[in-house]
């Protein structure tokens, strides 16, 4: 089984579309976290989350409102660049089926999310500072990566095997990568131009437009093997061999 993982946007929105919603796989931890949230004064909230007063104000909004009511299917519910690129509103019922069998969305308060589930607008990073109620192991845990522990690694390949795409931020595959047992296999897909000085770089906003291009064009290939990866030549970007690691665990993808 071929998972790919992504990064999840900060930007957020209720929404109604065509899709079906579904019960995320973590809701109940999601639920806890919120009362973690609901139980921290608006000074707290503002230094876990780095936001502004006006941003701190609508985080509040949106955790006040947060629940079953204004829900929204995931792949269109965040609004970001990488979503934009990814454009899930005008694919085709194959490759909308094509992500919800194939993409997962990480997520700081949701954990893992297929496409179709319903989430709420929200804010929380996978690496807010946020000690988090009695966690998994039952002993308190003084961030998110502590609270979801080796879970959401388990529910990619509740089997112990398959294929790992890594696309998402370093943030957020710091919490998978370091939990996948030896039967799955990762390769994580960098993308980035050359400079005048010839180094290799990947700057932000560019990465985030390559990653929703790569995983749309994921959709529209049916790709579902490592060897189809390799072939993603979408936005001037080609395979850079010469960077990529020999075993295959790293793919980079160079723009022209």
């Amino acid at each position: 089984m071929l998972r790919l993982i992504v990064s999840p946007a900060k930007g957020m929105a209720a929404c109604e579309g065509p899709l079906p919603l579904a019960e995320p796989a973590f809701l109940p931890e999601a639920e806890r976290l919120t009362e973690d949230l609901r139980a921290m004064g608006r000074r707290e909230l503002q230094r876990l989350w780095k936001t502004s007063d006006a941003l701190t104000g609508k985080a509040l909004d949106a955790l006040d409102a947060w629940g079953p009511d204004g829900r929204a299917p995931a792949v269109l519910a965040y609004r970001g660049i990488q979503y934009t690129r990814m454009a899930p509103s005008v694919m085709t019922e194959g490759e909308l089926a094509y992500l919800q069998g194939h993409l997962r969305i990480l997520s700081g308060l949701y954990g893992v999310l297929r496409p179709f589930d319903a989430v709420a607008p929200y804010r929380l990073e996978m690496g807010a500072r946020l000690a988090a109620g009695a966690g998994w192991g039952g002993c308190g845990c003084r961030d998110l990566y502590g609270f979801w522990g080796p879970w959401l690694a388990r529910s990619l390949f509740p089997e112990g095997e398959g294929l790992l795409v890594n696309v998402a931020s370093k943030e957020y595959a710091r919490a998978v990568l370091p939990w996948l047992v030896a039967g799955v296999r990762c390769v994580t897909c960098l993308f980035g131009t050359v400079a005048d000085d010839g180094r290799w770089v990947q700057r932000a906003t560019a990465a985030k437009e390559a990653r929703g291009t790569f995983v749309r064009w994921c959709a529209e290939q049916g790709v579902g093997s490592e060897e189809g990866l390799a072939a993603f030549d979408r936005g001037g970007y080609a395979l850079d061999a010469e960077r990529s690691a020999d075993d295959g665990t790293r793919l980079v993808f160079t723009r022209r």
